[in-house]
């Protein structure tokens, strides 16, 4: 039975179609006979207890350069659509928040996918703090004396924003690394937030995997290696995707975080795992499908679909 959509996502026109996984839905929305709408957070509005937004058509192709058509924006009651996703990008900041609270009112009547209260409520670098045992030693503080003791007791270390994402602010430390402090102080003018801060997992220079799993069951996975000269294997900054099946260890990890992701009802995550050490639990729009199937993997967007329309029958 054919869905109707509605994708809040940073605009259309801005995304790079070879490894977006909102474009890889969309397509295969598409594919399925769904109609689809197209808005960006802004147009995103809450009038009394009517949640709406200023959304157009969507169509889309797989072809760079001409990959979609919007039609003319129309007021769309979200109460009165199957789906939404809320696929727009971090920085899960205030505005993204805000997003979260007015979705939460039409959700579960209209499926929001990730479920709103529970992206809200399970930041990135917080939700995985949740399983200790599988983490590398962490830190989240503003307390440049905390700091200094974490890397005094570690060695190299990372720091990065607690809400960040996209590989953005990650720096690492070396051990007698003299710049700590200027960047601490730094980080204590850009940031209202805590910081967090990781012991530097050298297995990272042979790939940072991200795992996929739709409904807490993983599904797929692909290894990113940095750069010869940059700690960051985010693909956008120079990463290198590579083929990749999982381990023994990722597995236990997955089984383990598996029921906490049904449980918040979160259909699409991504995880990230470094030398067999679970270091985020991505919520907000997962990234990794494309490259997954293009590499010989499972057709995700698929599976993703698969899951939702079981729960809209």
């Amino acid at each position: 039975m054919p869905l109707t959509v509605a994708l809040q996502m940073d605009h259309v026109s801005t995304i790079s179609i070879a490894g977006d996984t909102s474009f890889a839905l969309a397509l295969e929305a598409a594919r399925r006979g769904h109609t689809l709408f197209h808005y960006t957070p802004d147009r995103l509005s809450m009038r009394g207890s009517e949640v709406y937004a200023w959304a157009e058509p969507l169509e889309v192709r797989d072809v760079a350069g001409s990959h979609f058509t919007l039609g003319g924006p129309r007021k769309l009651d979200l109460a009165g659509v199957d789906v939404v996703l809320l696929r727009q990008d971090p920085p899960f900041d205030m505005n993204y928040i805000t997003t979260t609270h007015i979705l939460e009112r039409i959700h579960p009547k209209t499926l929001v996918v990730n479920d709103p209260a529970w992206v809200r409520n399970s930041p990135e670098k917080i939700f995985v703090t949740e399983f200790p045992d599988l983490m590398p030693e962490t830190l989240i503080t503003k307390d440049p004396r905390e700091v200094d003791a974490f890397r005094k007791d570690h060695g190299d270390i990372i720091v990065k924003p607690l809400y960040g994402n996209g590989g953005a602010g990650i720096f690492h430390l070396h051990e007698a690394d003299r710049n700590l402090a200027s960047l601490l102080e730094m980080f204590a003018q850009m940031f209202r937030e805590p910081f967090i801060v990781q012991r530097y997992l050298k297995e990272v220079r042979a790939g940072d995997k991200r795992i996929i799993l739709i409904d807490g069951e993983p599904v797929g996975a692909i290894n990113r290696v940095p750069a010869e000269h940059d700690s960051r294997s985010n693909m956008h900054v120079g990463g290198r995707a590579e083929h990749a099946d999982l381990t023994e260890r990722e597995r236990e990890i997955c089984a383990r975080i598996g029921p906490a992701l049904k449980e918040r009802g979160f259909l699409l995550v991504g995880i990230d795992v470094i030398g067999g050490l679970l270091t985020e639990i991505n919520v907000t729009s997962p990234t990794g499908v494309r490259e997954v199937k293009r590499f010989g993997g499972a057709d995700i967007a698929a599976l993703f679909w698969d899951a939702v329309e079981a729960r809209r029958g």
